[in-house]
């Protein structure tokens, strides 16, 4: 009950436009969000660096509620991989476990939606309200080993 009331709260927040944006070193947010996450076996591999501008605590929310997910449905040995884009200004972050079905790249976004039994249905709305308060684009698609990438585009990258 906590945590939907907490997760219920930070979408309710999270929608509102950014105004509180700096530069934040994307592998450094990565690494700190992962330490963050029970990530059992997991593998976090994050290729390169690069400096965005955005809110650091709602990038923070982003990172950290894609990294569960992962875990929740690829599994406690999932690698999930953080980089910039090709030929974009933007991030993304793939992971290697069973992926979402192409029929349900738009429904994950919707508040309430789970396919879990454990699961909330707020995490992915969460970071779609975030990317969009941030005036940013989400896709979701396949990844390149199996499981989900999630490409997060129209960052205003630093470096």
């Amino acid at each position: 009950m906590d945590q939907i009331i907490e997760e219920t709260l930070t979408l309710a927040r999270e929608g509102k436009s950014v105004a509180d944006a700096g530069d934040v070193d994307l592998a450094e947010c990565a690494s700190e969000c992962w330490s963050r996450v029970d990530t059992a076996d997991a593998t976090l591999r994050v290729d390169g660096s690069m400096t965005v501008r955005a809110d650091r605590d709602r990038l923070s929310h982003v990172f950290e509620n894609l990294f569960r997910n992962a875990i929740e449905h690829g599994g406690s040995d999932v690698t999930v991989r953080v980089g910039a884009l090709e030929g974009e200004d933007g991030f993304f972050v793939e992971d290697d476990g069973v992926g979402i079905p192409e029929e349900d790249f738009d429904r994950v976004r919707e508040t309430g939606y789970t396919s879990s039994p454990d699961g909330t249905g707020f995490g992915l709305a969460i970071v779609d309200r975030i990317v969009e308060a941030h005036e940013w684009e989400l896709q979701i698609g396949d990844g390149d080993g199996g499981g989900t990438r999630f490409d997060i585009s129209g960052v205003d990258r630093r470096s």
